[in-house]
């Protein structure tokens, strides 16, 4: 069929492209997640050099004064006080219509009523904001909270301004106030601290933690910032003696005295590192913490050997996790790379540590990405994905690169065979559907096919992949074409194109269709023009576009599409010949046109049709 020589190559490297981008999607990366800072820094960027100290002193004795003149106001009589209510609540509600710019007027109206009112500033600042005026914004921030303290969220909202501001020294002010009002507020106590970070004020900070400790109680976080400020100011006995204390309220508890080895390790202290590890192994033998730790103790103290023996036994072990044998394998591939990337050490390694049952699958995937980085043969890496399968039969990534093995190997069964399960071990996954049908469709089992497909469209939800849906529905159409079942292909060509209107090897099938019964050919037109806007040098394409100008009697434009698209074929269509032979026969060409169709028929074509028209010299439309 001349549709299937088309696009049977096309949708076998759509496959190979499409899948290469599920894999790079599904495969979940082994690597844990690396542990958050303790101490965040503010965000915004409060790492800017701070305003000149004279000048902010002189804006805060300004601002002072203001905020007591505008103290003495005057009590508002009973009528200026309904005007300012009737006002202020019309604003808002002109606000809620969408109409800002009265609301705007109202407020500023409500303004002159009293000045005072600090809700009409608190409001008025939300327009400034919006208008990118942010001293303006800034200001009447600055007279609501000024004029109604005890008003947290006006302050709160000050406080806010002054950070997006870039005014640290003023946003800490604020945040002293508010939480002068609300002793039970930690979060609050929280922003200080990494404000007074940002200032680098560490005094503030330690006395802002004893704050926090106050509210909420020790705990080890609070812990870890002081011994984070006492690291940054280089007090090294404060540090120690914060762990200490740590520890040391917590005897039972061998983190923290692991906590305490690891610090020892870092600051040059190994015996005493290695006093605290063997404490913790002495009491819990197989603590992982503690035995990662005598790794990085082995490996500081130059002890390769003992450092060799313990990795490859907590490699094997199964009280370590997945995550930490993960880890700990990365840095044997990275180690045994620097030393010249001996592969035979650490396959052999893979294979004892996959000797033993494995929960998941990561550690085949992570044996596979060295493979691959090895460039190891397909079939072995292929049969430790298989493995993996074994032990994680839902593991999306690891089926989908078996899937690209076989399809690039083209052994259509194979794909076939991994796709089938796993409809049912991931049923909202719509590659499987989508290369089981492409399988079938390779095999030329067609009803196979639809039945793949129709299952994977039972799964398309909004986030669908609009791409590949448009592609389920084009193969469809492309299928139920060859069955004689026109209606139902054009009806799976419109849902094709409303999931992708630029699908142009449905545009191009679609309207070639249509000019081959004859039907709507001015639609045909316009779809087929759109193709070959795409692709101009595309000779299937210009085929299509040329035969439907033919359909139309527009024989002398049809003569300039088929002659692009002659010039364009590489293939030596039989049917892009045969057509220029009928498009050169109805311009008056006769023998250019028997030429043409002798040579369709050289190149294969054995149509009884076009062996009469060699005969009789004359075009002879074709029944369909």
């Amino acid at each position: 069929m001349r549709e299937e020589t088309r696009n049977r190559g096309r949708w076998w490297v759509a496959g190979l492209t499409w899948l290469c981008l599920c894999i790079v999607m599904s495969v979940t990366s082994c690597v844990p997640a690396m542990a958050p800072a303790l101490i965040g820094g503010m965000s915004g960027g409060m790492a800017s050099t701070l305003k000149d100290a004279k000048a902010r002193k002189a804006n805060k004795k300004a601002a002072k004064k203001e905020r007591q003149q505008t103290q003495k106001q005057s009590p508002l009589s009973y009528n200026d006080s309904q005007r300012l209510k009737y006002f202020y609540l019309e604003a808002l509600n002109l606000q809620e219509q969408g109409k800002y710019d009265a609301a705007f007027d109202l407020l500023k109206h409500c303004e002159t009523i009293n000045p005072y009112a600090a809700e009409v500033y608190y409001a008025e600042a939300a327009y400034y904001v919006e208008l990118k005026n942010d001293s303006m914004a800034l200001a009447c921030m600055q007279k609501a909270a000024d004029l109604n303290p005890e008003n947290d969220t006006y302050l709160e909202r000050l406080a806010m301004t002054h950070i997006n501001s870039r005014q640290f020294d003023e946003a800490v002010a604020d945040y002293e106030r508010l939480y002068a009002n609300n002793k039970d507020r930690s979060d609050v106590l929280n922003i200080l601290f990494q404000l007074y970070n940002q200032k680098k004020d560490y005094p503030h900070m330690l006395t802002t933690l004893d704050r926090i400790e106050a509210a909420e109680g020790s705990s080890e976080q609070l812990a870890l910032s002081r011994m984070r400020v006492f690291a940054i100011q280089g007090e090294k006995d404060k540090e120690y003696q914060v762990l200490k204390d740590l520890s040391d309220s917590h005897p039972n508890d061998m983190n923290y005295h692991v906590m305490m080895g690891n610090w020892l390790l870092q600051n040059g202290q190994d015996e005493g590192a290695l006093e605290q590890y063997r404490r913790v192994l002495a009491e819990e033998p197989e603590h992982v913490a503690a035995r990662m730790s005598m790794l990085d103790y082995y490996r500081t103290t130059g002890a390769d050997s003992l450092a060799k023996a313990l990795q490859e036994e907590m490699l094997v072990s199964q009280s370590v996790s997945t995550d930490d044998k993960v880890t700990l394998m990365r840095q044997v591939v990275a180690d045994n790379e620097q030393m010249g990337g001996d592969s035979t050490k650490v396959m052999a390694l893979f294979q004892k540590m996959l000797a033993v049952p494995q929960k998941n699958a990561d550690i085949y995937e992570l044996y596979v990405a060295y493979m691959n980085l090895k460039k190891m043969p397909q079939d072995s890496i292929n049969m430790v994905l298989r493995q993996a399968l074994e032990v994680a039969p839902d593991n999306v990534g690891v089926r989908l690169q078996l899937v690209q093995s076989e399809w690039v190997a083209k052994n259509y069964d194979e794909v076939i065979a991994l796709c089938e399960p796993a409809t049912e071990y991931n049923p909202d996954e719509m590659a499987f559907y989508y290369f089981l049908g492409l399988a079938h469709f390779q095999k030329d089992e067609h009803d196979q096919t639809l039945s793949a497909l129709r299952q994977g469209l039972a799964q398309v939800n909004e986030e669908s992949n609009k791409d590949i849906v448009s592609d389920f529905y084009a193969i469809m159409g492309q299928i139920l074409y060859q069955k004689g079942k026109a209606e139902e292909a054009f009806a799976a060509y419109d849902s094709c194109l409303q999931w992708k209107e630029d699908n142009i090897e449905t545009l191009n099938n679609y309207a070639y269709y249509l000019s081959e019964r004859g039907e709507q050919l001015q639609k045909a037109e316009r779809m087929s023009l759109k193709t070959i806007k795409a692709e101009p040098a595309n000779s299937t394409f210009l085929d299509t576009y040329a035969w439907i100008l033919f359909m139309q009697e527009r024989y002398e434009e049809a003569k300039i599409y088929i002659d692009q698209a002659l010039q364009n074929d590489t293939t030596s269509s039989a049917v892009i010949i045969e057509h220029a032979g009928d498009i050169y026969a109805m311009n008056g060409e006769m023998g250019k046109a028997v030429e043409f169709w002798q040579l369709s028929k050289d190149s294969g074509n054995d149509s009884k049709v076009l062996i009469r028209k060699i005969r009789q010299r004359k075009y002879i439309k074709e029944k369909k």
